[in-house]
């Protein structure tokens, strides 16, 4: 490599270098002072023959006059191996858990590799998180990118601990089953946290976890999610595996996002984000899916705090657009002591169709997933009319409607943070809670299903 002396100044986490060559956007760099020590960093912006960049790291106390850059001719990349599963690194691969460095490991662009649209498969398995708001209303499948809104203060970090221990594909082989997940910008105690929470369950055997802590810099949490789609996409296309990918919080990473547009003093867009915000998270979601030909699959489940509640704010906004719908967490469920506190009606899978049905949930699944949304959402309904009226305006059906709902948030939402339930399970609670009503208000399920479950009278 070669090496230029002629760095002119350095601010915060801004070095300029001058005097370059045959430099690319985006390359890596590696910043060495007296005494051997040094820094890593990437190329932010290139004028003429002069170089911004920006270092992984503080420039406090780097002695511009000795030190010296050296520019690689390629970008950040990540080590990959069969043995990654089981590992944890830190937010730019390197391994944080006492373990050696991968043996006979390759390297890959953390950007990854385009995937021609006419080479995808359209997802239509259905992935079993073991959490009924989830499996039997709002069904994940194969290949889908469905995000999670969340609020301030609510327990998302333990739903995606959940979803991590639990979800599988029940119509394939567990063992070629992984999860990715990558954490940005999170406290010590949470990285803790998910340490304890997937060794304990014996769930790190078959995951991969990239953890960038609140402490470090922004520019490591902007990497940070680019390390774990890279290695899924080595996992599934490569080893043929079904990865999951677990990305918390995107909130932290679009904030890293803006501190750097600042810091290349970008004219900004809306709340001060840089308007290229929508391209580089499409960037990231759209590297989940099935590829022809392929056995293994990618499915991204991004998690986002929604700053002051706000669905509208731009972070959950863009994220709506790409994502193929979102599972939304409620504070006033959480208030009830309801977990995973997930509200049914807002949230939406777009795909949820594809992934159930005969030979891969159950024949029913359609329509008592319809008829549970139904009843709920009229059950709320008679609620608010009872709370305003008084019960003396609700009829007898009416009143059963609240029944159900009450029921249906406390045995079929709340099924605390450590219970997985089958999807067989999840439909079976279902009709349970169908049968407060009377048959004729069940409108929306099939009569030969209402035989055979509702009544009883078929083999199931």
């Amino acid at each position: 490599m070669r090496y230029y002396t002629n760095i002119k100044s350095a601010v915060g986490p801004l070095v300029v270098v001058t005097g370059v060559e045959g430099v690319g956007y985006d390359a890596s760099v590696i910043i060495e002072e007296q005494g051997g020590r040094t820094r890593m960093g990437k190329v932010l912006e290139l004028r003429d023959d002069t170089a911004v960049v920006q270092l992984f790291t503080s420039s406090q106390g780097l002695e511009i006059a000795t030190a010296k850059a050296a520019f690689k001719g390629k970008g950040l990349t990540v080590a990959l191996a069969p043995d990654v599963l089981g590992r944890v690194f830190d937010g730019l691969g390197r391994p944080i858990d006492g373990g050696a460095r991968l043996l006979g490991a390759i390297h890959r662009d953390i950007n990854g590799t385009a995937v021609n649209p006419a080479a995808r498969t359209y997802p239509n398995s259905f992935i079993q998180t073991g959490i009924s708001a989830i499996d039997g209303l709002n069904t994940l499948v194969r290949g889908q990118k469905l995000p999670i809104f969340s609020m301030s203060g609510l327990p998302h970090a333990e739903l995606a601990a959940q979803i991590a221990r639990q979800a599988c594909v029940p119509s394939h082989d567990k063992s070629n089953f992984a999860v990715v997940f990558a954490a940005m910008g999170i406290s010590h105690d949470e990285a803790d946290y998910f340490k304890k929470s997937f060794a304990k369950t014996g769930a790190l055997a078959h995951s991969v976890m990239y953890l960038n802590l609140a402490s470090d810099p922004a520019l490591e949490r902007v990497a940070t999610p680019r390390m774990a789609l890279t290695t899924a996409e080595y996992l599934a296309f490569e080893l043929g595996y079904h990865v999951l990918v677990i990305m918390t919080d995107m909130t932290n990473y679009c904030e890293a996002l803006r501190e750097i547009s600042a810091a290349r003093k970008e004219v900004p867009s809306r709340r001060g984000y840089p308007g290229y915000m929508y391209t580089d998270l499409a960037s990231l979601y759209e590297r989940a899916g099935c590829i022809k030909g392929r056995t293994g699959s990618v499915t991204q489940i991004p998690i986002l705090t929604m700053p002051e509640d706000d669905k509208t704010h731009p972070i959950p906004d863009l994220t709506g657009y790409i994502t193929e719908g979102q599972i939304v967490l409620s504070r006033e469920l959480y208030k009830k002591g309801i977990t995973p506190p997930i509200d049914v009606l807002p949230s939406l899978s777009r795909l949820k169709d594809k992934g159930i049905g005969e030979g891969k949930t159950r024949g029913d699944h359609a329509d008592i997933m319809n008829q549970l949304f139904a009843a709920y959402a009229k059950g709320k309904d008679a609620k608010e009319l009872s709370t305003i009226l008084g019960d003396s305006a609700l009829d007898a059906t009416d009143k059963l409607y609240c029944t159900f709902a009450e029921e249906f948030e406390k045995r079929y939402l709340n099924q605390s943070f450590n219970v997985n339930r089958t999807i067989a399970e999840t439909l079976d609670l279902g009709w349970a809670l169908l049968r407060i009503l009377p048959r004729e208000e069940l409108r929306r399920i099939k009569d030969k299903h209402l035989d055979k479950y509702y009544e009883g009278t078929g083999d199931r």
